[in-house]
């Protein structure tokens, strides 16, 4: 059923773009998360579209191309100009880092094959804390810029963990080299350090795309995978948040969707969606989010917000080591021993 009203949509900086609200993320499509088949993550793909949803980010990374594939499948069929697609380059495995012009230029080429299309709308360096930030600046910006020139890809974004990386790039690449900032986990129920940097941002011209208002599963009912490399302090406060949550009958989950998409100087909240029921869940929080749709149970969020906030507040801003140890940081992150 697609919904009776429609997903808001922003501008996505100076790109000319505007995005919805919502966006799908595709790493669920590869597997990462849970098992589905490829036709069950090609439907949740155009059950994104029929819901409202215009933008679509996917990676090589996920599922090791699997989610680009299955991404593309969904994707067939849609009218194109309706649909603002993303991929990313640089990123191919858990420890697999290629920032290369030679490997970033030959990827974009591979992934619109498993796409099925002919050009990426947002071409996005993947996980730059995990590389060196000046061949970055000096390489691999420029290597997509060709790509850009080429009409291979309209727009160029850079993502990452800590925050320091991305004033890093921005301040060292001519002005217009970079279209977006993609970060994760930084603008969530336990950590809003994202914030900060928004003045910044909108200095520079960039686009910002909030991914991972959920703290990679932090804030949710069922808490993270074993492999969530937050601290335990962190772990232990979000579950109890969801336990007060799970008290009061209110999803964790759908209060930090909630929360993260008021906030209009984000373009987008990137959510991974693997299933159908996913996508129409999430949709559904967003529009009560923003008071477009009835809320029944807006008393009971609000009373539970408030507690959430309180067992959280010891541990906000708390993050974790990603890419190398000259990358982490910045920003008022936080760092706990286990």
């Amino acid at each position: 059923m697609s919904p009776t009203v429609a997903i808001p949509k922003r501008k996505l900086g100076k790109t000319g773009l505007e995005v919805t609200v919502l966006g799908m993320g595709g790493a669920p499509l590869g597997g990462l998360f849970q098992d589905l088949t490829d036709e069950q993550g090609a439907e949740a793909v155009k059950e994104g579209f029929k819901q409202g949803i215009n933008f679509f980010d996917t990676s090589p990374y996920y599922g090791v191309t699997r989610s680009e594939i299955v991404m593309g499948h969904g994707l067939k069929g849609l009218p194109r100009d309706q649909v603002i697609l993303a991929t990313k380059v640089g990123r191919y495995d858990k420890a697999k880092f290629d920032f290369s012009a030679a490997t970033v230029t030959q990827s974009v080429h591979d992934s619109l094959k498993r796409l099925q299309v002919e050009y990426i709308d947002l071409i996005q360096t993947h996980d730059i804390e995990f590389g060196d930030l000046d061949q970055v600046v000096n390489e691999t910006l420029p290597a997509l810029v060709k790509l850009r020139e080429q009409g291979l890809v309209r727009f160029i974004g850079i993502t990452g963990l800590p925050l320091k990386i991305f004033p890093y790039i921005l301040d060292r690449v001519p002005a217009g080299t970079v279209d977006t900032v993609l970060s994760y986990c930084h603008y969530s129920l336990n950590d809003q350090t994202l914030a900060d940097m928004i003045p910044y941002l909108k200095e520079k011209n960039v686009g910002i795309i909030n991914a991972s208002a959920l703290s990679m599963g932090l804030l949710t009912d069922q808490g993270p995978y074993d492999w969530h490399p937050a601290p335990q302090k962190l772990k232990e406060a979000c579950r109890k948040a969801a336990k007060v949550c799970g008290e009061q009958g209110v999803s964790l989950r759908r209060l930090a969707l909630q929360e993260a998409v008021k906030n209009s100087d984000m373009s987008t909240q990137l959510v991974g969606m693997g299933s159908v029921q996913e996508v129409q869940s999430n949709v559904q929080t967003v529009l009560e989010g923003l008071g477009l749709v009835e809320n029944k149970t807006a008393k009971q969020d609000a009373a539970a917000l408030k507690e959430v906030q309180s067992i959280l507040k010891p541990t906000h801003g708390v993050t974790w080591p990603s890419g190398k140890p000259e990358n982490e940081g910045g920003y008022g992150a936080i760092f706990l021993d286990n």
